[in-house]
């Protein structure tokens, strides 16, 4: 078998054989084919595509590449959550507990931020004393104990995906479903759950910006899991406006809790009960009506909140901040104007999570540290009406001379105008 035949059959738009794609996929990462070949085939695929057969295999040859967790000993309540990305994101810090609460098996790997979208982790780490790296037996003994834990991404899970990502990103080849989709779904299921459920964001703050390439996306993907044996489905949802009222590592846990005590944005708390619901549907199998009940109880009576309580303890974090949110560290608060009287039209909510790395909240670059307590509360959103020089949103941060240009590009993100913006959808599909 020859790499530069399989390249020419794709060039050709032919379909690759399941013998083709384990090849080519078990050689690239053992370093026998090199990265011009596995980029030409890259470019090959974005042109002309894949089938959904080639697409499972493709993922199935990646997830097999490197470890794979193993959480047979939980049986089918195992159940994971993943979000394609977007800003003030914090939902899996309140699904987590919602559907452990529920009897759900939660054992989440999760990933770090990186420019505009932030990371499940460094929210995590703003609890002081939260460990986000558990040994193997460590991190099944926490879920077997307390049906949740949730640590970053470790092991040499998909490094074919690994390798293959880092050459996308250098060749223009990210932006194709196919291999999205084979990407997002290889360490998925390398991490070992019965049950995903997917969120897939649309909008300006998502990589996907219009609604039929999220459902195209959340489609494959849900695809891709039923052909390698797991039970998948997938929510597209809105990410044209940030997620919620908070975006930074440690307002977003505030908010987080905020949720899970009956109180904070209504449609956060609609968001997380639905992705609550689904996994729930998945894991145990009940209707939509009963898993809907049983997690606005869950949430109602404290158990959720209990829960994230048990789960935060369990694995190193002071647990008085959960419950004393004031605790966590504040800093200088400024903030930001209307700059006319009117309706907020529009938000950017992909200029919005880039003011909010420049305040400290996120990364640039990987080897930037991040202030917990940097980030930026949203006063005012899409819909709403506001008057000129009324605050619309508060910036904090210890890096004061960071405030004029953050102020100024939240201000570019936002758009005033004198006619009301017809309603937004919160969630726009459910692809089972």
């Amino acid at each position: 078998m020859r790499m530069y035949d399989i390249i020419r059959h794709k060039r050709l738009g032919l379909a690759l054989t399941e013998e083709e794609l384990r090849w080519c996929i078990a050689g690239y990462t053992a370093g026998d084919i090199p990265d011009y070949q596995m980029a030409a085939l890259a470019m090959a695929v974005c042109l002309n595509g894949m089938t959904p057969a080639e697409t499972a295999v493709l993922t199935d040859a990646m997830m097999r590449s490197g470890d794979m967790v193993d959480l047979s000993r939980f049986g089918n309540a195992t159940v994971d959550k993943h979000s394609t990305g977007g800003v003030g994101d914090k939902t899996s810090l309140i699904v987590a507990p919602i559907v452990s609460a529920l009897g759900g098996v939660v054992a989440k790997m999760s990933g770090r931020g990186l420019g505009h979208t932030g990371g499940t982790v460094d929210k995590l780490e703003a609890i002081p004393g939260y460990r986000t790296e558990l040994t193997p037996e460590e991190f099944l003994t926490q879920v077997e104990q307390v049906g949740v834990a949730v640590i970053g991404q470790s092991g040499n899970l998909a490094p074919a995906d690994k390798k293959l990502y880092a050459l996308r990103d250098v060749t223009a080849t990210v932006d194709s479903v196919p291999l999205i989709a084979s990407s997002i779904m290889s360490k998925k299921l390398a991490a070992g759950a019965h049950s995903i459920v997917l969120d897939v964001k649309v909008g300006s703050g998502a990589f996907m910006k219009t609604r039929e390439e999220g459902e195209a996306l959340a489609r494959q993907m849900v695809d891709i899991a039923t052909a390698c044996g797991r039970q998948a489905a997938a929510l597209v949802t809105n990410m044209d406006v940030p997620l919620g009222e908070a975006v930074g590592n440690a307002l977003e846990v505030q908010e987080a809790i905020a949720i899970l005590q009956g109180k904070g944005d209504p449609k956060l708390r609609r968001l997380c009960e639905a992705l609550a619901r689904e996994m729930l549907c998945l894991c145990h199998g009940w209707s939509e009506e009963e898993a809907a009940g049983r997690v606005t109880a869950a949430i109602d009576s404290g158990e959720a909140f209990r829960q994230m309580c048990r789960w935060v303890t369990a694995q190193g974090g002071d647990a008085t901040y959960l419950t004393q949110p004031e605790k966590f560290p504040a800093a200088p608060a400024y903030p930001v104007c209307a700059p006319a009287e009117g309706y907020i039209t529009h938000m950017d909510a992909e200029a919005i999570g880039i003011a909010a790395v420049s305040l400290g909240a996120g990364r640039a670059t990987k080897a930037d540290t991040i202030d917990h307590a940097a980030g930026i509360r949203l006063l005012k959103k899409t819909g709403d009406r506001v008057a000129a020089g009324e605050p619309i949103a508060t910036l904090y941060t210890n890096r004061p001379a960071a405030v004029e240009g953050a102020t100024a590009a939240y201000l570019e993100a936002v758009t005033v105008e004198d006619t009301a913006p017809a309603a937004q959808e919160l969630i726009y599909a459910v692809v089972r």
